[in-house]
This record gives structure tokens, sequence and C-alpha cells, in this order.
């Protein structure tokens, strides 16, 4: 990192420059040469931590893993390398892949009285809300593992967050169903065993497919980590007060519910379901078009991404070969892949980049493999817990990281005496 000087408010400020991206000015000091504070709602144009994991360049769709492009690792690599690399730092050569994955799998087991937690809930309750609460209640089963100035119980607690949430993710789907949990499988992959204890039944041997199994650990590794985005920053900001890691993965899973963050893939295909058949897409551009309509093509555009979103390229080609194996034959899918060829031909979509994102492509695998739209955000935080886990081991080896702590502006009453009830 390089540095430099700025003059801002009569006082000189570093620039400081990373290894690639937008310099930023180090304000730390703003407010006490000052009295003045910043104001950036949403964060939007101000650099909360620094960080060596994930690089995100939204005008020309790059997305870099420790230097490494997203087509690549989703292409070539699997979800146990990219968990081992957002962790570490490097690709694992085989003999740290197979200790890794190993380790993983010994952790997949969750303590036999969480099954109970489960039966807590009503059986309509959604999966993000099961999740929660479970993720939350693992620091009330591993002691051993929430010492945060431990270096090893924090490695452990890593391990058995990236281990247990398959499990977890597939337990609530199975108590949704009124369908009995299926044990982990030490002789499956990890995306293997979730889809097996998802679909899978005591009575009959689940046989793996593996083109829907490739297609599944594509969309977790798109959806490892995405940089400093509304729940990193939830986990970040709950870890810098010293709050154990599975309380912080539980914050990071109930900030990604939102419908503006994790939802996305499920609007996208609730908005196909909608158009219904491929003869009904012409009235339904035309209302995407039309300012005064509130019709919007959900899965298209990106608030990061101007151009074409990097893991939707990955999720185009997965489509196909998810729909041959599986031998979908849906109006919803044919309306998907007509709907795609469309916008990515017509002027106005193209003139506005308004390209389909992962989540267009992510809603119609998902629901293609049998997942019910309620699952679909389980399945980003079964991912995205790499991420949250590398993120916040890397906040807490950070010399530099404070409790987070933002101000405001300050608009209310200023100071005014109480008035007794009676006189009011």
């Amino acid at each position: 990192m390089s540095e430099n000087t700025t003059p801002m408010a009569g006082h000189d400020y570093k620039v400081l420059s990373g290894s690639v991206g937008p310099d930023v000015v180090d304000i730390r000091k703003f407010y006490a040469d000052t009295g003045m504070f910043t104001y950036d709602p949403g964060f939007t144009s101000t650099a909360s931590c620094e960080s060596a994991l994930t690089y995100i360049d939204g005008d020309e769709g790059v997305l870099l893993h420790r230097g490494y492009p997203i087509g690549q690792l989703a292409e070539q690599s699997s979800f146990m390398e990219v968990a081992y690399l957002l962790l570490n730092g490097e690709l694992p050569n085989q003999g740290e892949l197979d200790g890794f994955t190993s380790t993983i799998t010994r952790h997949t087991m969750l303590h036999e009285q969480l099954a109970t937690f489960y039966r807590g809930f009503r059986r309509d309750a959604h999966p993000m809300a099961v999740m929660c609460g479970v993720v939350g209640a693992l620091s009330a089963f591993y002691h051993d593992s929430t010492d945060i100035t431990d270096p090893q119980q924090r490695m452990i607690a890593s391990h058995r967050l990236i281990a247990k949430m398959p499990t977890i993710a597939a337990m609530a789907y199975k108590y949704s169903v009124g369908q009995p949990f299926l044990y982990p499988d030490n002789k499956l992959s990890y995306t293997g065993n979730f889809l097996r204890m998802t679909f899978g039944v005591p009575a009959e041997e689940y046989e793996v497919n593996p083109i829907v199994e490739r297609a599944m650990d594509r969309i977790f590794i798109l959806h490892a980590d995405h940089e400093q985005n509304a729940s990193t920053s939830t986990v970040r900001l709950a870890g810098s007060s010293g709050a154990n890691p599975f309380a912080c993965i539980a914050a990071g899973i109930a900030c990604l519910w939102g419908p503006a963050h994790g939802g996305a893939n499920e609007a996208a295909l609730n908005m196909l379901r909608e158009i219904g058949t491929p003869d009904r897409i012409p009235e339904y551009i035309a209302r995407a078009k039309d300012k005064n309509d509130p019709f919007r093509l959900m899965g298209f555009g990106h608030r990061v991404y101007k151009n074409y979103d990097p893991r939707a390229t990955v999720m185009q080609k997965t489509v196909r070969e998810v729909f041959d194996s599986l031998k979908v034959s849906d109006p919803v899918f044919e309306t998907a892949l007509r709907l795609e060829e469309i916008a990515l031909n017509d002027p106005y979509f193209v003139e506005k980049k308004l390209f389909p994102n992962v989540d267009f492509y992510s809603g119609i695998i998902l629901s293609a493999i049998g997942f019910p739209t309620t699952m679909f955000t389980a399945l980003f935080a079964l991912a995205r817990t790499v991420g949250w886990i590398a993120q916040w081991n890397e906040m807490i080896t950070d010399p530099a990281q404070k409790i987070g702590r933002p101000r405001q502006l300050y608009t209310g009453p200023t100071q005014r005496d109480y008035v007794p009830v009676g006189e009011r």
C-alpha cells in the first residue's frame, strides 16, 4: 500500500493506494481536525476496512478472489478449493486440499440436541428464520470455539461453520416438508452430501446427479464472497464488538434475508412465472420500457456491475447443462431462455446495459433442481458463509480494526425541558 497527501478543509490527509482500484482518503482524524463528520448514507463512497480478499470493478465486470477471476474459479476449481483460497490466501496443493476437505467433512454433524431445537419452529417457518435461530444457537453448543483471541479456536469455529451450514440448511428444508433428517454421508463431496441430505430419504439409496452436483458447486462458488456488501459489513460490524463467530454469522444471515440483498433470484423467478409463456414476453418488454408502468424486469442489471455480471457467464452455460440433464420441459424455463435472447439483442436493454445477472440464472437452475423459492436465500447464506468467515478472520487480525461506530447528521429537536404530563 502506497500513500501521499491531499489538502481537505485546510488540512492535509493521506491518500492511500491499494494494489488495484480507487485510491482512498484517510479521514480517521477528520473530526478531530475540523469538528465535522463526513456524510455518506449507505457508505457507498466509504472504505470501511482494508481487505485482501475480494476485488470488484463494476464498470469492467471484474470479480477477483485473491486475484483469481471468478470465471476461472467457477469453471476449473471446486467450492472446497475456493473456500481454502478465501481462508488462507492461496490455492491449495493436492495434499492441502485433501486435508482441508477431510477436516470440513469431519465437522458436518450437528449436535443431536439441535434436532429438538428445530421442532420448536412452526412447520411453515421460513428457512431463513430457522437458519438465523439455529446458527445463533451454535454458540450454546460449541463453547470450545468462541474465544476470538485464540487463533486455534477461531480456526475450529471457521471450519465448523463452513461444514455445518449445509446440514443446517438441509434440515431446515426437511423440517418444512415433514420428512426425517438425514445424517451426513462422509463418502460424498461437500455439495453431493448437501444434495443427498436435502432430497434423499432413508428408505432409498440416493444417487447424486453429477451435472446437478457440478451446477450447485458453481452456484456456491459464485456466491462465496462479494466484497463489502450489506451482509458482509454486518458480519464485520458485529465482529468488531467482540461477538463470537456464530453470533456474527447469524447477523449476516439476518441481513441477507432482506429482499433488497438476498432475494433477487426469487424475485426473478416470480417474474418469470408472472410472464408465464414466451408469447407474452413482448407485452412485458413493452411494460419494462414504459416509465409510467411499475413493472420492472428482475434479474437484469446490477447495482455494482455496470456491464455484464461476470458470474452470469458461467451460469448461462450451466442453465443449459442442467436443463438437458434433467430433461426440463416447463414454460417458465422456456420463457427464461427466450427473454434472455430478446434482452441481449434489444437496443434498449443493450444501451442501458441491462444484461442478465447471476440471480436471473441461479433462480431457474435451483427451481429446476427442485428447490422451493423459500430455500433460495438459505442456499445463498450457505455459500456466503465462507466469505463471511474469511472476512471475519481478516477483521479480527487487523490491528487497525476498532469497534464500528458510524456517526450521524442529527436533524431532531434541540434541547428542551420536560413538561409534566398534566401540563401538556
